[in-house]
This record gives structure tokens, sequence and C-alpha cells, in this order.
């Protein structure tokens, strides 16, 4: 994973966009890499349409809630998506419109066992925690019978 990172890290900055802070491993012991920030970024460059897993961060700019819909909903993945806003409303409206497992409104990464976890998409076909996550060990049978009419 330090590899593939760090070859996301590389990558856009070959594509254009503008490397902010961090960008680099940390020591030669263990698989660390600093917290990494890009701006500059566009939609088009590998950054900002995969998913990374591990500590960078890209900003893109935009002027709309329906712009920012269309373009988070503009990929295979969807595992999960979050905003920041004082409008409950937009809040309302992101949620609604993503195209993820999870929304998150205000916070970042909040879960809790209680809360089933998993993406659209190429991001999963199942769901972890909560009820919904035993669905996967479990198939529905339907059985009908015919009993003979009690006399």
């Amino acid at each position: 994973m330090l590899t593939k990172i760090l070859g996301y890290i590389e990558k856009g900055k070959q594509q254009g966009a503008k490397l902010l802070a961090g960008g680099k491993r940390v020591g030669n012991k263990g698989f660390y890499i600093e917290p990494t920030v890009f701006a500059d970024v566009t939609d088009d460059m590998i950054i900002a349409r995969e998913e990374i897993f591990g500590p960078v961060q890209s900003i893109l700019k935009f002027d709309t809630l329906e712009e920012v819909i269309d373009r988070a909903n503009d990929t295979e993945y969807g595992l999960a998506a979050g905003i920041f806003t004082t409008n409950l409303n937009t809040a309302l409206q992101f949620s609604k419109h993503s195209e993820a497992g999870t929304v998150w409104v205000n916070n970042y990464l909040t879960m809790g066992p209680q809360a089933p976890f998993g993406g659209f998409k190429n991001s999963g076909v199942h769901r972890e925690n909560g009820s919904d996550c035993l669905e996967a060990y479990m198939e529905v049978k339907t059985v009908t019978i015919a009993l003979p009419k009690k006399i």
C-alpha cells in the first residue's frame, strides 16, 4: 500500500495538481506517509477518481450543490461521502442524492457497531455492522405446501 499511495501522489503531481502539504514517506521504518493535501485538482485526475485509502486529500472547487452531487456521483465508486454545512436542506439534499453507502454530515468517519457500513457501485456489495451484515450469511427461501383439508 505504501508504494501504491506514493504512486498516487506522484501521479497527482504529474497531472498538474498543486501539492500543498506532505507527499513523502515518514522515516524508513514502518509504512507511514505524511498527511498530503492537493489543490487545483480537476475531475479527470486519478487522485480525484480513485479510492486511495491513504492520507491524501484533494481539494476541488465548486459553485452549486447540484454540481457537487453530479461530480461526486460521476465515479464507479461509492463507499462514503461527507458534507459540512449549516444548512439542513443542503445536508438533506446531498444525503438523498449522493450515491454512497454512508453519508456523514458535519462529521467524518463516525461509526458504531449498530450502524450498517458498506458502499454502492464498485465499493462493495454487502454491509458490515448492524443487522444488515447478517444478510450475507442468509438465504431467503419460500416453501409452499398444499395441505389436505381437515374433515
